[in-house]
């Protein structure tokens, strides 16, 4: 049979050209295999080295709702991975009728899922009400048993950072890391796909900072040895690591903080692993309103704010981006990705300049828009960002004001605005 692409969703039919040249005594045998295998049963499952393939006979393939039996067996807890599936109806020996169910691809947008309130709801619920809004991914600050046995055969990616209080002990020694890895990413790399390891999380500059570099070789030498170097290594830090950040093509690392991540910019080029950066412009803005615009700020400025050579900014956002790959180009690092591992807006604040629901929703909705499209940033366009949505719920162990208000849930599950994953 001649090769056919398929759309997703689609129906096709293929006409199968006979070989005039068939063995006879194969034909004969399959012929008797196919009499046999339609006589023992409807329904009938077949291990192949590669999937399951599901024989159901009487299959009328018209008749299928697909977008409602689809995703059950792309989630099945069979499919960790998810899978797709074809359905097949056979006409007679040279045509037959095939629709296609695609495993969806993980979006690029996820949410970082913290646990700083005594009264978040329980984590089986949690990756539900995910599930229920499409969201792919999450960001993790630390194992957490029960979150993760909640995400098991959820489909949704996961990065997984460490404790910072225990970055020195996996730095010191390999056996430290190895433990790690075997106690809380092997026991569910079956049925989670981890995509990232944070050794840490804002700790530079700090005095953690020098553990970072030689946790992150450990970390990646016992995902090796686990048969999981595919799973990424990285560390995550914030804008306070740049000396330098306007105009975005002069950015650069402060001093203090140059060979720490030198070597780390290394590493991440040599293991093709991104760096993770937090980026918040509402931040940046709340230092400087007089300077900066809240419409740069919100990504709501249609005009063209600020101009680097030839490069044009209309959202802070992107300018915060692009600084910190002008800082990893002058380390070395010409070839690093970066995944913004945090980004949001407050909704409240006890009176904080600008922290409010609406633009918390303008925010988060224009930002979610922007980083799923292939506009890009001035300085790396044409392609998508990986980014993860600040947070998932309020919450309220975190310092009073703004602090605990940046989730897109109130722990009742309700929404504190709505903006849009798709």
């Amino acid at each position: 049979m001649s090769p056919v692409v398929r759309p997703t969703h689609h129906s096709i039919i293929c006409e199968a050209a006979p070989n005039k040249k068939a063995d006879s005594a194969a034909k004969r045998a399959r012929q008797a295999e196919k009499r046999r295998v339609h006589n023992k049963a409807r329904k009938s499952v077949v291990k192949t080295r590669m999937k399951n393939v599901f024989y159901l006979w009487n299959l009328q393939v018209d008749e299928l709702n697909l977008a409602q039996i689809g995703p059950k067996f792309e989630h099945h807890e069979m499919f960790p991975a998810r899978t797709n599936t074809e359905f097949v109806q056979v006409f007679y020996r040279s045509h037959l009728k095939m629709r296609v169910w695609e495993r969806q691809e993980a979006g690029v947008v996820g949410v970082n899922y913290g646990l700083l309130g005594n009264n978040l709801p329980p984590p089986n619920q949690v990756i539900a009400l995910l599930r229920s809004r499409n969201i792919t991914k999450t960001r993790l600050f630390a194992p957490n048993l029960d979150v993760l046995t909640a995400l098991k055969n959820s489909g949704i990616e996961v990065i997984l950072g460490t404790l910072d209080q225990d970055l020195q002990d996996l730095s010191t020694n390999v056996s430290h890391a190895t433990t790690w890895i075997n106690t809380n990413i092997l026991p569910y790399s079956d049925t989670i796909r981890f995509l990232c390891v944070s050794a840490g999380n804002e700790v530079i500059p700090g005095d953690l900072s020098p553990y970072v570099f030689r946790a992150m070789e450990n970390l990646k030498t016992a995902l090796e040895s686990a048969n999981l170097g595919n799973i990424q290594v990285s560390t995550t830090v914030s804008t306070q690591i740049l000396g330098i950040s306007y105009p975005p093509s002069k950015g650069e690392f402060s001093e203090d903080v140059s060979s720490e991540m030198g070597q780390i910019s290394s590493f991440l080029a040599e293991n093709k692993s991104p760096l993770l950066v937090n980026v918040y412009p509402y931040f940046a803005y709340i230092d400087n309103p007089n300077e900066i615009q809240l419409s740069y700020a919100l990504l709501n400025s249609s005009e063209v704010v600020v101009r680097d050579g030839t490069l044009e900014y209309k959202c802070l956002f992107d300018a915060i981006v692009d600084s910190v790959y002008s800082a990893l180009e002058k380390a070395g690092g010409e070839a690093v990705e970066i995944v913004v591992s945090e980004s949001g807006w407050p909704s409240d604040g006890d009176g904080e300049i600008a922290a409010s629901v609406e633009n918390a929703e303008m925010y988060n909705g224009k930002m979610i828009e922007h980083v799923s499209g292939t506009l890009g940033t001035p300085k790396r366009p044409g392609k998508s960002i990986e980014t993860y949505v600040f947070a998932v719920f309020n919450e309220n162990q975190k310092p009073p004001g703004t602090e605990q208000n940046f989730g897109l849930y109130y722990p009742n599950m309700t929404e504190v605005y709505h903006v849009e994953f798709n």
